[in-house]
């Protein structure tokens, strides 16, 4: 039973038991979901937690009591989960203090929960990357040449950072609300394709503007990505809702921060010379990516043999943003631009 401050018993909703290991403990245990809701919406104060099951029978046995989610707390995963305390033979009953949480850090935690899901993905980010690429040039007769002037690439990055927050925005709702549910293996293994089909589209045009349609397009199947967190933490109609927009709204800071970091340098870059290799190159290394991501989500290999590479980029942005300035620093100096206005790929 749950009992809130005042007397009132607390509606108790029991989830599907499953077996698992959980924080620090070696062996199995059987883990039930338990969800507490006050009969009147509202902030809930200290509770009182009383269990007997089997502990009268079997003295032996122990129940852990665990938070998984708490919004108002900034517990969200089971990386923040929280042991409150044991069951057992001679402890049945348990304080659980309550009001110590607030919305806005509930919020701000939802936020950071779209920031570490973003920035730890290296398949998002180089799908990003890759629609970034192109976007200070224009395309003519299958090939790129250097755009009309920094301003139009500047626009045109935003564009497509707009398009690629659109697209996964609207999958990110859908399947956040259950309207849409797809298995996670194909949804993953369309993500690496996405990122082989950016890479092609880098290196030669597929279509006029199509870094621009592939971020709205694919961009629908990376929100289905993102909603698959969301799915995990069994919201109800209210919390979703404002877990969405939190949630979204980290994502698109994140990406923001991305393109912040690389835009200035990819302009730079796209105007001198060494943008042709250094564009290609990169291409072909998210190609060789792309390839190795699909054979492994789709089951036809067993690992991916570039992880250690991939978490390391991933570890590193900041190294690799310094990077790509200090290049777009010396070619912009030290190299010719090109002559006229086509760039070869």
């Amino acid at each position: 039973t749950a009992t809130a401050e005042g007397g009132e018993r607390l509606r108790l909703q029991l989830g599907t038991p499953r077996v698992e290991k959980i924080d620090r403990y070696v062996t199995d245990h059987l883990v039930i979901p338990l969800e507490l809701r006050p009969s009147v919406f509202g902030a809930v104060g200290n509770l009182e937690l009383r269990y007997d099951v089997i502990i009268e029978e079997l003295r032996t046995h122990r129940a852990f009591v665990t938070v998984r989610y708490d919004f108002d707390r900034g517990v969200l995963k089971s990386d923040d989960a929280e042991t409150l305390g044991i069951f057992d033979f001679e402890t049945t009953s348990l304080e659980v203090p309550g009001g110590e949480g607030s919305f806005l850090r509930g919020f701000v935690a939802t936020v950071g929960l779209g920031i570490e899901h973003v920035g730890e993905g290296a398949d998002h980010l180089l799908f990003l990357l890759m629609l970034l690429i192109p976007a200070p040039l224009a395309a003519a007769a299958g090939r790129w040449k250097r755009g009309p002037s920094r301003r139009r690439s500047v626009v045109r990055i935003l564009h497509v950072t707009a398009a690629f927050a659109v697209g996964h925005s609207v999958t990110l709702a859908l399947a956040g609300a259950g309207v849409i549910d797809l298995p996670s293996r194909p949804v993953e293994t369309l993500i690496a394709l996405s990122i082989g089909v950016s890479a092609v589209h880098a290196i030669r045009p597929l279509i006029p503007r199509g870094e621009v349609l592939i971020a709205v397009g694919f961009g629908l199947v990376h929100g289905l990505a993102f909603a698959s967190l969301i799915g995990d933490l069994g919201l109800d109609r209210g919390s979703l809702v404002t877990t969405l927009l939190a949630f979204n709204l980290g994502i698109e800071l994140i990406q923001l921060l991305v393109v912040a970091l690389l835009m200035p340098s990819l302009i730079v870059l796209s105007r001198t010379a060494v943008y042709p290799v250094f564009r290609v190159g990169l291409a072909l290394v998210a190609l060789v990516f792309s390839v190795s991501w699909m054979l492994e989500r789709s089951t036809l290999t067993r690992s991916d043999p570039f992880q250690s590479l991939q978490t390391w980029l991933v570890e590193h942005p900041l190294l690799i943003a310094a990077s790509m300035a200090l290049l777009a620093i010396i070619a912009a100096r030290l190299t010719p631009r090109p002559s006229g206005n086509l760039e070869l790929a």
